[in-house]
């Protein structure tokens, strides 16, 4: 489909904004060399290549392991805040109950960077217990959400994240086929974790749910004993996720015309 920019029906009347917009709604469809990228945009050649750049500066626009250029993290970033408040608000209640049903400490994490913020928790109340407090800010160099938070990276992010971390790309690979992660003594001697993905109603992992504890508690195979919990509750944030954004869209999409 060419999306010829001069024949926009919608243009604001700031040129470039308009031609940037362009290049990323071309991208939606995928992956688009740069003769693509001017074949759908309609846009001299020049031009879709300095906006092009000029977007993959600000992570609106990245290239794909054939140098292709696709749609930047920074636009899930984005997404991923303007649902902040529906993800938090729904974490308390999902927090609590994963703290409930393993007697160890709950938290959410978000990746911001290099590094990841804690931002929900849920206390245990007595005894020996592994305490984050909300605005905690962690490595994403080791723990077993910071292996969450990078396992579905794209891949020269991920190659990066890698650099200097206490687990390695099999590790992560391992954590994709799963769906979890574990964690012993990686982040703190002595303290045992298990995560899992809260992902975007796009599919995009923008949060960890995690449980964490002493190993002498938790044990050596945390996962054994509570990864199938943890997964569910961090299912339980998604799937509020998605019924918040199939509710927007069902509230702003017109109804059909009578016949």
């Amino acid at each position: 489909m060419r999306l010829q920019y001069q024949n926009m029906d919608n243009s604001s009347g700031v040129g470039v904004l308009d031609k940037a917009a362009i290049v990323l709604s071309a991208l939606e469809a995928g992956p688009s060399t740069l003769a693509q990228l001017v074949a759908a945009t309609g846009l001299a050649r020049p031009t879709a290549h300095r906006l092009a750049v000029a977007l993959e500066h600000h992570r609106l626009v990245a290239r794909d392991m054939q140098g292709r250029f696709v749609l930047g993290p920074r636009l899930v970033e984005l997404a991923s805040a303007a649902g902040e408040d529906r993800l938090l608000a729904a974490a308390g209640p999902v927090l609590g109950a994963l703290r409930d049903h393993t007697n160890e400490s709950a938290q959410l994490f978000r990746r911001q960077g290099d590094q990841r913020i804690c931002v929900a928790a849920a206390d245990r109340p007595m005894g020996l217990r592994d305490s984050i407090p909300v605005g905690a800010t962690l490595s994403m160099q080791a723990g077993s959400a910071a292996q969450v938070l990078l396992a579905w990276e794209e891949p020269d992010r991920l190659h990066r994240g890698l650099q200097g971390s206490k687990f390695t790309a099999t590790m992560l690979s391992g954590v994709r086929r799963r769906g979890w992660a574990q964690s012993v003594s990686e982040r703190e001697q002595g303290v045992a974790s298990v995560s899992a993905p809260v992902r975007s109603p796009s599919g995009h992992v923008i949060a960890a749910v995690s449980i964490s504890g002493p190993v002498e508690r938790v044990s050596r195979q945390p996962g054994r004993l509570h990864a199938a919990t943890v997964v569910a509750g961090a299912n339980k944030l998604t799937e509020v996720l998605a019924r918040a954004a199939a509710q927007q869209t069902s509230q702003v999409t017109p109804p059909a015309p009578r016949s």
